[in-house]
C-alpha cells in the first residue's frame, strides 16, 4: 500500500517537471525557434486583441505559443501553423490577413475613411477660400 502511494506522488510530481512546456521554454533548434518567434509576434491575442501572443499575458495566448511552438516542433511550417490557429479563431487573429471576400471589410474600410477624409478636407478648404 505505500508503495503505491509513493509512486503516485512520484507520477504526479514527476510527470510535469518531465513535460516540456512550449508555452514558455524555447525550442532546441534555434532556426526552429527563431520561425516560432516570428510567427508569433504576427500572431494577434485573441483577449488582448492589440497585442502579439508573444508579448502577452494571457492564459489563452500562453496557449497559442504552445501550440506553434508544438507544431513547428513537430515538423509543420510556419504557414501551416497560422492557417490551422486562423482556422480555430478566425482572420483576426492575423495582423496580416490575406484577401479574399470574407476581409475584404479589413482591407477597404481604412480606404474609404481615408477617402472620406480626403473629401472633407478639401471641401473645408474650399469653403474657406470661398
Amino acid at each position: 500500500m505505500m508503495r503505491q502511494v509513493l509512486l503516485s506522488i512520484f507520477l504526479l510530481t514527476a510527470a510535469p517537471l518531465a513535460a516540456q512546456d512550449y508555452a514558455h521554454e524555447a525550442l532546441a533548434d534555434p532556426a526552429q525557434e527563431a520561425a516560432a518567434i516570428e510567427l508569433m509576434d504576427s500572431l494577434r491575442c485573441v483577449v488582448c486583441q492589440g497585442q502579439p501572443i508573444s508579448g502577452s499575458n494571457a492564459d489563452i495566448a500562453g496557449d497559442m505559443r504552445r501550440i506553434v511552438r508544438e507544431r513547428i516542433a513537430a515538423g509543420e511550417s510556419p504557414e501551416q501553423v497560422r492557417e490551422w490557429l486562423i482556422t480555430r479563431y478566425g482572420d483576426f487573429v492575423s495582423f496580416k490577413p490575406v484577401v479574399k471576400p470574407a476581409t475584404w471589410g479589413l482591407w477597404l474600410v481604412p480606404l474609404a475613411a481615408l477617402l472620406l477624409g480626403l473629401v472633407l478636407v478639401s471641401r473645408r478648404v474650399r469653403l474657406r477660400r470661398n
